[in-house]
């Protein structure tokens, strides 16, 4: 019997098209195109139009299990769907992060006949952008402390009142909470500090909210620092750097052009998590995709209840977009895990199970109608997966007002999810989409975060510890009450606790401290124990990573 193969054997096995190619598909001149090498290119700014005309379509999930609910695979098979129903859709994707490429997760580029390619190159350094918001981010921490050595430039800035964190596109717990400064005074002033992953940092926030250069250099002025030892906020503007800050990020700014597998058109563009910030592409491509096509497929990280609550209060809050559709993906195997099945069960056919676990996606369908929409979901088959099983879903989600549909995008690419794009631009001429936000900016920073923690978690409290009251005071004095919110909070459970799976109630989410993100706009409250820069699993992806000596890259998934 043959083995399916990997994500990586079907990648390099595939025959790319030039990047030009997939941009005369889209109706983009070749002078516009910035070459990385044949099957990548950078897109200038210009090709985004003031009020596009494209549908956007929102790809979201259930709540993850450790098994992987393949929602950037559906992303791009619903993508290729779309152009074998005879669409003009393009993918809107977010550029993946090295941490879970050498961590637990793998990359993001899709998987089996539902990629997008390069698979290496995205999956690794890509064109640089990850890169460059580093640099851009580390280089406001080097003039902080740079300032905090030279008294006679200083801005008085208190040490202790610090907020700005350095970053590092890797998963490496110990770098959370150090000390820098240490030894001669040459040295440095010895501080506390730590380290956020990349994706998290507030400059990677502000790239994908941004809409032009001018607005990023804006924004980027607006990053609050910290406070004199008077008590004075100190942003990133009295410090001098934002210009060498935007110059850093000059072509970071500028979407990514790729292909799919079957040479649809994609754009790649930032990549911030879900569990810990924004969690959506930015701004700049899914307008620039819904000006070059009639459908754009985009995707918010996670579960519903952090990525698509995100992409509805803070993308869709800041850039005026409204989607159109909304598709949640499910599998067999996670309902089955949120039944409380173990491991070894998932394989098994077990219909009750698929009732008993329904409650997750249960809770992430009503959420998603709150907003005024109504979800498709998408049910991602396995070998395994029975028609028994599939039917009991179907009728479970047609009984909250829901079509659910099976794609075997995985297995076939466009083919297998052609049944759903279908059904998917049915939704949309139905014309019935009414986004509308929970709450309202204006809204206090505690009745935002009481809205999302019942109305999307299904919690009944929310206890500030002593540490967020204090900086939730600040937070109102330096007037920054009416940002949106970004919560940080495990994706695994609707609560702060991992552990509690299904549809929990009656339970408290708990705010341990507050990040601010003034120049993004946005206050994250960190839930429960979550990390703002992950850990390594005891055996990471890295240990099965390698090059041989033509070059020819295996271990990446």
């Amino acid at each position: 019997m043959s083995t399916f193969p990997s994500d990586i054997e079907i990648a390099q096995n595939a025959t790319l098209q030039h990047i030009r190619k997939i941009a005369e598909k889209i109706n983009i001149q070749e002078d516009d195109l910035e070459y990385y090498g044949k099957y990548k290119a950078k897109l200038p700014l210009e090709l985004q139009s003031e009020n596009p005309k494209g549908k956007l379509i929102l790809v979201s999930a259930m709540s993850p299990t450790k098994y992987g609910e393949g929602k950037t695979t559906m992303t791009i098979g619903l993508t290729d769907g779309l152009n074998y129903i005879g669409k003009k859709a393009i993918g809107v994707l977010r550029e993946p992060s090295l941490g879970p490429v050498f961590g637990l997760k793998g990359g993001a580029a899709g998987g089996g006949y539902a990629q997008v390619v390069p698979m290496e190159d995205i999956n690794l350094h890509f064109t640089g952008d990850f890169s460059a918001i580093e640099k851009a981010n580390n280089l406001l921490s080097a003039v902080i402390d740079n300032n905090l050595q030279n008294p006679k430039f200083s801005l008085n800035l208190d040490p202790k009142s610090i907020a700005w964190k350095r970053v590092m596109d890797m998963n490496d717990r110990s770098l959370r909470q150090i000390i820098i400064g240490v030894g001669a005074k040459a040295n440095g002033t010895m501080r506390e500090d730590g380290f956020n992953i990349t994706p998290a940092s507030e400059v990677m926030a502000i790239l994908c909210l941004s809409k032009d250069l001018e607005d990023l250099k804006f924004r980027l002025g607006n990053i609050f620092v910290g406070k004199t030892f008077e008590g004075k906020a100190i942003f990133a503007r009295d410090l001098k750097v934002v210009g060498a800050m935007a110059v850093l990020l000059k072509d970071a700014l500028k979407p990514n052009l790729v292909q799919t597998l079957e040479g649809n058109p994609a754009i790649l563009h930032g990549g911030p998590f879900a569990s810990i910030a924004q969690g959506t592409n930015t701004v700049i491509a899914t307008k620039m995709g819904l000006s070059l096509g009639d459908y754009v497929v985009t995707e918010a990280g996670f579960g519903a209840d952090l990525g698509a609550e995100k992409f509805f209060h803070i993308k869709c809050g800041q850039s005026g977009l409204k989607p159109d559709a909304v598709v949640l993906v499910a599998t067999l195997k996670a309902i089955k895990h949120h039944a409380g099945m173990g491991d070894y069960e998932l394989k098994v056919p077990k219909v009750s199970a698929i009732e008993n676990g329904f409650c997750n996606l249960e809770k992430h369908i009503e959420n998603i109608q709150k907003f005024g929409l109504n979800p498709v979901v998408c049910i991602n088959a396995f070998p395994e997966d029975t028609a028994e099983e599939y039917d009991k879903l179907k009728a479970l989600c047609l009984a909250k007002g829901v079509t659910a549909i099976v794609s075997t995008a995985f297995v076939d690419g466009g083919k297998g999810s052609a049944v759903l794009a279908e059904k998917v631009v049915e939704e949309i001429n139905k014309n019935t989409a009414n986004y509308k936000p929970l709450y309202a900016t204006t809204d206090s920073i505690e009745h935002k975060i009481n809205t999302i923690a019942k109305e999307i978690y299904g919690a009944s409290s929310v206890e500030f510890s002593p540490k967020s009251k204090s900086q939730l005071k600040m937070i109102n004095d330096l007037g920054f009450n009416e940002f949106q919110i970004c919560m940080a909070k495990t994706p695994a459970s609707f609560s702060d606790n991992e552990k509690i799976i299904g549809r929990p109630t009656d339970f408290t989410i708990t705010v341990r401290e507050f990040e601010i993100a003034s120049g993004a706009r946005f206050i994250v409250p960190l839930l429960g124990d979550v990390m703002r820069m992950p850990g390594l699993p005891a055996v990471p992806n890295a240990e099965r990573i390698d090059i041989d000596n033509n070059g020819k890259i295996s271990g990446l998934s």
